[in-house]
């Protein structure tokens, strides 16, 4: 029987969920504690910021900062829990039986709890390659702030090694996942008595007919792919409308209207070749008759979330290493999305690899098991034994 996490790691997860850093609120808290916690063991930290001075990025290393290392990657926001039914307090850690309840626990703030309740032991054993602790803002809006943190790594001539990305993955080897790319659709159309709707252009129906035909668009996606097996169910790109609101009332017609697009792609496909089917359909099929009636209506495309699929060879040295530490003999492939793919573009070679499991993210009473976490502390105990 695998025995328990170390009391230090469980209290720094504890100390971790306690800050409620849903994506739209500040990050600073949980990012300050971070460096009041390296600073006493007289680690600095260097903090990126976004334009608004409220959220930060962070990036620490431990061990000579005159070589390069391997960054261990975590993000600090979390989704929100309006809306969802909890029965604890998803801001105070819970424990019941062998497992952990809170928000982040899953996801993913139980990696970096661990890594940085670890902190002492990394340096008191010597280490010969550093370790890069990194921290990042609004991961779960679009990988907003980590862009910043690799463009600063760039700016200062830090070519890591490596990077572990530890979102959930069970601590199983991720070799490769999805892109994702959202898009605001905005309908403009034109308001009328719903007694004579011929005088209006409907807003709503419009948009319905772009959302039927990307609905048909990932039909065909599902029966004709391109497929790649090695991917969790579904093995191909996917299509599908997230959000939709407009219209004012019932006995008006709609002259507006807003829907939002959501496409995860393979790696190798290009999103925007998906979106400009339903532009040229757009154009094509409805636009005419729109304007017919009114020269204003239309659409307006607007992107948002968007961060690239993420791919590395399976024979690669950073996924042999991940192999080494986890004992694993295979790895695979997912199809939610994380920063490995912009890291991966920064030619730092990346493994998404992490503890619990992504089944149990962005869920009401949202937990991790004993297990995991205490098979993240043994990754890292030897991810030590190589770099000391």
């Amino acid at each position: 029987m695998m025995s328990e996490p170390s009391a230090a790691s469980l209290a720094m997860i504890s100390r971790f969920i306690a800050f409620d850093t849903t994506s739209h609120k500040s990050n600073l808290p949980l990012i300050h504690f971070v460096r009041d916690e390296l600073a006493q063991q007289g680690v600095p930290s260097i903090l990126t910021f976004d334009d608004t001075g409220t959220k930060a990025n962070l990036f620490a290393t431990l061990g000579p900062a005159d070589q390069p290392g391997f960054i261990l990657s975590g993000h600090t926001d979390t989704v929100p829990v309006e809306d969802q039914s909890w029965s604890t307090d998803p801001f105070k850690l819970v424990r019941r039986g062998e497992r952990l309840f809170g928000r982040g626990t899953c996801d993913m703030k139980s990696f970096s709890a661990v890594a940085l309740a670890l902190v002492p032991e990394f340096l008191a054993r010597g280490l010969k390659t550093p370790i890069h602790l990194a921290l990042s803002y609004d991961e779960e809006i679009g990988c907003i702030g980590v862009r910043r943190l690799i463009a600063d790594l760039a700016t200062r001539n830090l070519r890591p090694l490596g990077c572990i990305v530890g979102e959930p993955t069970a601590m199983g080897i991720v070799c490769a996942h999805k892109g994702r790319r959202t898009t605001r659709v905005r309908v403009r159309g034109l308001e009328a008595h719903s007694g004579v709707p011929h005088l209006g252009v409907n807003a709503i129906e419009a948009a319905a007919e772009v959302i039927a035909f990307f609905k048909r668009v990932g039909r065909r996606l599902r029966e004709e792919g391109p497929h790649d097996k090695a991917f969790d169910t579904p093995n191909h790109a996917t299509i599908q409308t997230s959000t939709i609101e407009g219209g004012t009332a019932s006995n008006i017609v709609a002259g507006h209207c807003e829907f939002d697009v959501d496409i995860r792609y393979l790696p190798g496909q290009d999103p925007s070749l998906l979106l400009d089917e339903g532009k040229v359909f757009v154009e094509r099929d409805l636009l005419p008759e729109m304007r017919s009636v009114s020269s204003q209506a239309g659409f307006v495309w607007e992107t948002g979330a968007d961060f690239t699929s993420f791919s590395n060879d399976e024979d690669s040295q950073i996924i042999e290493l991940a192999k080494k530490l986890t004992g694993a003999q295979r790895n695979f492939k997912v199809g939610f999305g994380t920063e490995a793919g912009l890291f991966q573009e920064a030619r730092i070679p990346t493994v998404v690899c992490g503890p619990g499991d992504i089944a149990q993210a962005h869920k009401p009473d949202e937990f991790i098991e004993l297990a995991q976490v205490k098979r993240c502390e043994n990754f890292l105990r030897r991810l030590m034994d190589r770099m000391a």
